[in-house]
């Protein structure tokens, strides 16, 4: 035996491997002073917008409530005079004014109603149809929504006419109605529900392509397991379609609220320019007293009286999304 086959082979170490590579850090981003100054500085051009074509408004009408302005003050024959709060207790103090706020109220309250029940319905019947239906139906909306208010009252007027209306010659066809010469403005409740007819009609189209956009976003795994556990079309729409849909239905609400108590020219054209007593709204109410009567005072008193009234709805409807937040 030779000495190289009793001579321990020398073990060979591992090769070493090479490190993973360093993974490189993201560079920190450096806090700058003004970070905070970006979005205001953004927000500036709108905001400076608003104080033009808003805030001085809203400015001169608070400041002609409180004080004595007619017609000889409009003309510089005479100085404006600071009367305090003698304008809003006059206001305040009249029978005709309240008279004009309940009747503003429920035209509002109709009009929203009503609103958002057909509005609801025809978004709920558009996710049955099919895509060709519901394209000629969305394009029939956009129109309608995109008709100006002149030419919508204008239409209105000649299709309720007691001549030559069609609505009267459609009714008169039925068995036993005769509204042949009928005058739908003779009294202010009909007039008014003509009015409220014309506003619904003019609002549904937004309030319909809204809420197909929210139900769009509805699961309908939650649709499908409320009716496996024995819901019907109420109680699936009740206990899954509606909370989905409370923000946006919150949303709507206020909104046709805050449109509908600032109706005015519906009222005004309907009327020919000229609202009697008994088509008076809030808005037209105001108009009258600062354009017709001459009293500029009174006038911007009852709109600053709108104004606070339109404010609590407002407040109503931030504390309701505030709500649905802590909810959510």
């Amino acid at each position: 035996m030779s000495a190289a086959d009793t001579t321990t082979p020398a073990k060979v170490p591992p090769p070493r491997q090479a490190p993973p590579p360093a993974v490189p850090k993201a560079p920190r981003r450096r806090r700058t002073s003004g970070g905070g100054a970006v979005p205001w500085a953004l927000l500036a051009p709108c905001l400076l917008i608003l104080a033009l074509v808003m805030g001085y408004p809203l400015v001169r009408l608070v400041t002609l409530s409180f004080q004595k302005f007619g017609q000889s003050q409009l003309w510089g024959f005479q100085p404006a005079e600071s009367v305090g709060f003698d304008n809003f207790s006059k206001v305040l103090g009249d029978s005709e004014f309240w008279t004009v706020v309940v009747r503003t109220i429920v035209f509002a309250v109709g009009s929203v109603v009503f609103t958002m029940v057909i509005g609801m319905l025809i978004a709920l019947l558009l996710q049955r149809v099919s895509g060709w239906v519901k394209t000629l139906i969305n394009i029939a909306l956009v129109a309608s929504w995109g008709m100006p208010i002149i030419v919508a009252t204008t239409v209105f007027k000649w299709l309720f006419d007691s001549d030559y209306g069609v609505f009267n010659a459609l009714l008169s066809k039925l068995p036993g109605v005769d509204m042949i010469g009928h005058n739908w403005f003779a009294s202010g409740p009909q007039g008014l529900a003509v009015i409220m007819l014309l506003v619904v009609w003019g609002a549904v189209p937004f309030v319909v392509i809204t809420l197909s956009a929210g139900l769009t976003q509805v699961p309908s795994e939650l649709e499908e397991a409320a009716r496996l556990d024995g819901a019907g079309a109420w109680g699936v729409f009740r206990y899954v379609t509606l909370p989905i849909l409370k923000p946006i239905v919150v949303m709507l609400t206020t909104l046709s609220v805050i449109w509908d108590m600032g109706v005015f020219p519906q009222v005004f054209v309907m009327r020919g320019g000229h609202p009697e007593a008994e088509f008076q709204l809030l808005t037209t109410y105001s108009y009258d007293r600062a354009f017709v009567v001459n009293d500029y005072a009174q006038g911007s008193a009852i709109a600053l009286l709108t104004v606070l009234l339109l404010l609590g709805v407002v407040a109503v409807y931030m504390r309701q999304m505030l709500q649905i937040g802590e909810v959510e």
